[in-house]
């Protein structure tokens, strides 16, 4: 009998999680230490950290809350749900409160001074000096007292500093609380440097494409997906978990300052690239190659009024005057809600800060989307179900102070409330998290305030709801498990060559060409080429710093010298080749209107000569502000200047100097622009959206072919841009070329003449 007790004993003992096979294996790495489990999850953790490997079962566990047990939350064989359930119940209010946040903009160094500034150790950063992965005093304080753990990422020195800032930065969320992972997000980075060469056998700091409304004017889903795919692998690369990104708004306004974010005026094909964005980031199924896609702007920020932004208050109103609220939800709905992977939607939505103008059917309130109950709880989680993370667009929830700063507060509706009152009306309007918020003590106020209206016991509940979906989204990604890079792994992966080569071949299909008389292009032959300079008017970018003029080729000549020979004497030369931007619009508001007693609205022009808006609406549609006595924001009969009209003169400059011989136009675009006044003048008329030099030059040379589409109308003028209505696509009378060529959407042309396929008429509807 004693045998057999024995022999149960043993038994019991080797049965038991505690004394069971390993089944993983550790090894160090460095700053951090991976744990591969046997047909599971690969674990990193930081032996500094305090966090230590449990097994069970023969697996390994990281014990995140340092309790000596595995927690439900801690078992990555779990579901996404359950796990998020049981740590959102666990956490204390000030710990939801800093899920809640998501921070302020962060440069890797951070800048000495201005708005990307911090400090380390008291001092600013000193190149040679200070480490440019080490974590600011800032990022410190933000992620242990006030448990932030969202970071928005700019700006980085090089792909190696960011995964090595990742891994001090994950290391240190980790010791602290329940070491719950840092959730890194950025805005889209796969820009192009125009002047920059490209070499199909050499990387680079990061892939570059076409900006989405380049992406657009390709047509191809397939195409955005693939780009997703190699930006999320970029992405994690770099430890970035989430992409600010896509902006699916239509642009049915042509003269609105985000166009060029978008893939244009289509409901349907903003819908299709939408979806295939948000197919690529976050991948067949959630995992270690997933980036959560956070779509914006709910429900469509395209119909500013006049074509004036909300970053700024005098563009606080999108307008409606055609009835069509309902297509600008389509790229959601049936694009970025409806995907075709397992994912099944874009884990994050961001609204947009407009006031969706007499849009609320249910409360009828004027206040901006991301405090808008109907648009949100209403539309956005009881209609379309959606029950991903709502985040605010960055300062929705700080004061308003200002009519003409993109830094300032938007609050738009709403100018009255308190910090914690905006917070807490946001929060009971649907939304789960504040952008550009490092301070949990609004959200705390916020708390506070919904226990007076609603108890302790609904308020908590609400806000462990909002923690359940930033969590899930978190551990979707599988930092949880593993937040740790291998900085050389990054080197090889962040712009290797293969990903340079497919944004260099998207750059070369997102070139339209609108216009080639007598076919002057392409030219094929190493003939001589005039490239005149272009002059650059000083200005401001949008955080006010000044930029000066200059005066100097607009395009790197070193690589035009391949192709051409080049002369700086059009009289030496066989053609010419002129690189300009489309009109440089103001934000329609200038101060020195109010002084001469006016309302300070001025119009937004698509022209690069003088404008005066004899056929604007007599008065706005909407209006008001605190800062405001006035309700009406029109300008009619007002008159405003574009700051590169100087453009237009070199087109015009080109012609007379080339007497005769073509002259071709390549025209940078980010917005619809009136043709007019330099088309007569251009052979040759390329349209681009953000590609390389040497893109625009591989097409000149025949190299490749062009074979984009117009993603959105060209205007005859600027009667049809102030008669069109600001929310409805294809409205307005298009240019028509001295070749009978109508710059509609979906009109391109390629060597043999105007396109003609399937893609022209699938997306008009």
């Amino acid at each position: 009998m004693k045998k057999y007790t024995l022999l149960l004993l043993i038994l019991t003992f080797a049965l038991s999680p505690m004394y069971a096979q390993t089944k993983w294996k550790e090894t160090p790495k460095g700053s951090f230490n991976l744990v591969e489990n046997q047909g599971g999850q690969t674990l990193g953790y930081s032996p500094m950290s305090g966090v230590k490997i449990l097994t069970v079962n023969g697996l390994a566990f990281k014990d995140l809350n340092k309790n000596g047990k595995l927690d439900a939350f801690e078992d990555w064989r779990l579901p996404y749900d359950q796990r998020s359930k049981d740590l959102a119940s666990k956490l204390s209010i000030e710990e939801i409160a800093g899920l809640m946040l998501y921070s302020s903009h962060q440069s890797i160094p951070a800048r000495a001074g201005g708005y990307f500034a911090g400090t380390y150790n008291g001092k600013p950063f000193k190149t040679g000096e200070t480490d440019p992965t080490e974590l600011t005093d800032q990022q410190k304080e933000f992620l242990k007292k006030d448990h932030l753990r969202h970071v928005l990422v700019t700006t980085v020195q090089s792909p190696e500093i960011a995964a090595q800032w990742n891994n001090k930065l994950q290391a240190f969320c980790e010791s602290v609380g329940f070491g719950i992972p840092a959730n890194n997000s950025s805005d889209p980075r796969h820009g192009t440097r125009a002047k920059a060469e490209f070499d199909a056998a050499a990387g680079g700091e990061i892939s570059m494409w076409p900006s989405p409304l380049g992406m657009a004017a390709t047509f191809d889903p397939t195409l955005i997906e693939k780009f997703g795919k190699i930006a999320a692998d970029e992405y994690r690369a770099l430890g970035i978990t989430t992409a600010l990104s896509p902006q699916v708004d239509i642009a049915t306004e042509p003269r609105w300052g985000r166009f060029n974010g978008t893939f244009g005026e289509s409901p349907l094909l903003s819908a299709a690239m939408g979806q295939a964005y948000c197919d690529g980031f976050q991948s067949s199924v959630w995992g270690a190659k997933s980036v959560n896609a956070m779509v914006k702007h709910w429900p469509g920020g395209g119909s500013g009024e006049a074509g004036r932004d909300a970053h700024y208050a005098n563009g606080k109103f999108a307008v409606y005057p055609g009835n069509n609220f309902d297509a600008h939800l389509i790229p959601f709905t049936q694009g970025a809600f409806k995907l075709k992977g397992q994912t099944k939607m874009a884990s994050a939505v961001m609204p947009y800060y407009t006031i969706s103008w007499n849009q609320d059917k249910k409360y009828h309130e004027n206040v901006a989307n991301n405090y808008n109950k109907y648009i949100i709880t209403d539309l956005l989680r009881n209609k379309y179900g959606y029950d991903g993370v709502v985040c605010t667009d960055w300062n929705v929830t700080k004061l308003h102070t200002s009519m003409d700063s993109f830094l300032d507060g938007k609050s738009w509706g709403v100018e009255n409330l308190s910090l914690g009152e905006l917070h807490y009306k946001a929060l009971m309007a649907g939304v789960d998290q504040y952008g550009g918020v490092n301070d949990m003590k609004p959200i705390l106020e916020a708390y506070q305030l919904g226990v007076k209206e609603h108890g302790e016991a609904k308020i908590r509940a609400r806000m462990e709801q909002s923690a359940v979906r930033l969590l899930r989204n978190i551990f979707r990604v599988g930092v949880f498990e593993n937040p740790y890079l291998n900085p050389e792994e990054t080197k090889a992966i962040v712009g290797k060559p293969e990903y340079m080569k497919a944004g260099y071949e998207a750059q070369l299909k997102s070139v339209v060409l609108l216009k080639n008389q007598a076919k002057a292009l392409p030219v094929t032959s190493k003939k001589t080429v005039y490239v005149p300079k272009r002059f650059s008017p000083a200005g401001r970018n949008f955080l006010g710093v000044e930029t000066p003029a200059t005066t100097e080729y607009p395009v790197n000549i070193d690589i035009v010298q391949k192709y051409y020979n080049v002369t700086d004497n059009a009289d030496e030369a066989d053609f010419a080749l002129v690189f300009i931007q489309n009109p440089t619009a103001t934000i329609g508001y200038d101060k020195e209107d109010l002084k001469k007693g006016g309302n300070g609205y001025i119009p937004i022009s698509l022209q690069y000569g003088d404008y005066t808006a004899t056929d604007a609406r007599e008065k706005s549609i909407a209006g008001g502000d605190p800062l405001e006595n006035f309700t009406d924001r029109g300008y009619k009969n007002k008159s405003t200047k574009t700051a590169n009209v100087t453009d237009a003169q070199l087109v015009t400059e080109t012609k007379a100097k080339m007497k005769g011989k073509p002259v071709v136009v390549s025209v940078n675009a980010s917005n619809p622009m009136v043709f007019a006044e330099i088309e007569k003048d251009a052979s040759s008329i390329l349209v681009s959206f953000g590609v390389q030099d040497q893109a625009i030059l591989d097409i000149v040379s025949g190299k490749a072919e062009p074979s984009a589409l117009l993603p959105m109308q060209m205007p005859a003028d600027m009667k049809t841009v102030e008669k069109q209505a600001e929310d409805v696509p294809y409205d307005m009378t298009c240019h028509k070329d001295s070749e009978g060529n109508s710059y509609d959407f979906g009109f391109g042309m390629n060597w043999k003449g105007v396109i003609n396929d399937a893609r022209k008429t699938m997306y008009r509807k």
